[in-house]
């Protein structure tokens, strides 16, 4: 089974759930805020993918942290900070058996679930 985890309102998760809907594949959705995040599930994420593909610099979340606290950010403290946060992570993150992909890319998860 597939699951797509992310927020409910975020643009980029709209267009991984459009795309997925359009190729007929069948998903579970984990809204991070509506369900929480289990940090085995965070730290498998961080091995699969790496934590600085996770996190998310772009966001309003990351732009109120203090500075220090982005400054000092590091593998040591950023599974912490991104339960804390979930808004953290990049989304979407998408669990596809032994797969995990961050955000959204069309040809990534073409290749993903031909």
């Amino acid at each position: 089974m597939t699951t797509l985890y992310g927020i409910r309102n975020c643009d980029t998760v709209k267009k991984a759930r459009k795309w997925l809907d359009a190729h007929g594949v069948d998903y579970r959705f984990h809204d991070f805020r509506a369900d929480g995040l289990e940090a085995t599930k965070l730290d498998a994420w961080i091995r699969a993918v790496g934590w600085e593909a996770l996190l998310n610099r772009r966001g309003t979340t990351w732009r109120r942290l203090p500075e220090d606290v982005r400054d000092g950010i590091d593998e040591k403290h950023v599974a912490a900070l991104m339960l804390e946060q979930p808004t953290l992570i990049r989304r979407p993150v998408v669990a596809h058996g032994k797969q995990v992909l961050v955000g959204f890319d069309a040809q990534a998860f073409t290749q993903c679930f031909k």
